[in-house]
């Protein structure tokens, strides 16, 4: 019958449970990048939105000045429906300026309000 020997780990004590450590470690950091990722991205997609928002405000509002209707009116209501408010406008001939801004995008942390402006017109 053969005993049972004991075997003694080739690792020193003060190194056991490192390898636990770095997973953890990464694992947070990992984490964190994910994080700060989500909320860049949210960002990048709420500006493009209200960019497109701001495009389509000006182009209705200059499409109104030409057929001689309320330029700004039309702009606020485009800024709308595109869910984003108009915060600016300024009518210069058959050409509109506006700008719009989406508040309350959600990022971690907190919310930001996002504004983008256009114009649109005959070329000046």
């Amino acid at each position: 019958m053969r005993g049972h020997a004991l075997r003694r780990s080739r690792q020193p004590a003060a190194e056991r449970g490192a390898a636990t450590l770095l997973v953890v470690a990464a694992a947070g950091l990992l984490l964190f990048l994910g994080l700060a990722l989500g909320g860049v991205s949210a960002l990048v997609v709420a500006q493009r939105r209200v960019q497109s928002a701001a495009d389509l405000s000006a182009l209705a509002g200059a499409t109104a000045a030409v057929e001689g209707g309320d330029a700004c009116a039309a702009a606020a209501g485009t800024a709308r429906a595109n869910g984003a408010d108009l915060v600016g406008c300024v009518r210069s001939g058959d050409s509109v300026r506006v700008a719009v801004t989406v508040p309350g995008v959600a990022v971690p942390g907190g919310s930001r309000d996002v504004t983008a402006e256009a114009r649109a017109g005959p070329a000046p």
